[in-house]
């Protein structure tokens, strides 16, 4: 019965999971309470997010990408295909630590576009396999399961699994893209005098936060790929 392959056997992997999804949330909760916090600290030299980010492409020779407003919080991001940076309500036009931290690493990934940065060519590369893999990954695994359990047979499982491997693949491939851009971020801050020392520990403060979420999401995916392929290993066995 398909039940049983969610069941007894499988507890020990169930509840890891459940510990990495916790830590997921503390982690996003973490970003949110550090942001919040620095986006109350003013920098002294009374710049914009978003005025910032312009001046940092500037000063990177980069001409040819913009800088737009996006609504919602903290949904900012660069986009490589049409070279648009787009800062949200709480970065855009705040003159907080915060926000300065989150703008000078969206444009760290516009520099990394620009410079051809290894990590972020590979990523970008497989987004469209990524992106189809995500969607259909789990239905094709619980399909593969029901009928693996009537025809003893578990490659539909299996297919799914390697799937969700290469999203595994993709946030792994995040983790050095993003931790990168964050060190782009604040040796710019320091050196073109955005910030002043005290005001950049404040937004690494910021940025490691927002990194420990990525590793964090990959580190539960990481685990929920071991519990699947567990799952397909012990169907096997008891068939």
């Amino acid at each position: 019965m398909p039940y049983y392959y969610y069941g007894y056997g499988f507890d020990g992997w169930f509840w890891i999971v459940i510990l990495m999804a916790v830590v997921c949330m503390i982690a996003q909760g973490n970003v949110t309470a550090t942001f919040n916090r620095y986006s109350k600290v003013a920098n002294s030299r009374g710049y914009t997010g978003a005025d910032v980010a312009k001046m940092l492409l500037q000063q990177n020779g980069i001409y040819d990408v913009t800088v737009e407003h996006v609504r919602g919080n903290l949904t900012d991001h660069y986009d490589p295909v049409k070279k648009v940076l787009r800062l949200s309500d709480t970065v855009y036009n705040s003159r907080s630590v915060a926000a300065l931290g989150v703008a000078a690493h969206e444009t760290g990934h516009a520099v990394q576009h620009a410079k051809g940065y290894a990590p972020l060519k590979l990523r970008s590369a497989i987004f469209p396999v990524v992106n189809f893999s995500s969607r259909i990954a789990m239905p094709l695994f619980i399909i593969g399961l029901l009928i693996g359990a009537m025809i003893n047979s578990y490659s539909l499982a299996l297919a799914g699994a390697i799937l969700f491997a290469v999203v595994v693949a993709f946030q792994i491939i995040t983790l050095p893209v993003e931790f990168n851009a964050s060190s782009r971020a604040l040796r710019m801050l320091e050196d073109y005098n955005y910030l002043d020392t005290g005001e950049v520990a404040g937004a690494r403060k910021v940025l490691s936060a927002a990194a420990m979420t990525y590793v964090a999401a990959a580190a539960a995916s990481l685990v929920q790929l071991l519990r699947l392929l567990a799952i397909i290993g012990v169907g096997r066995r008891r068939d």
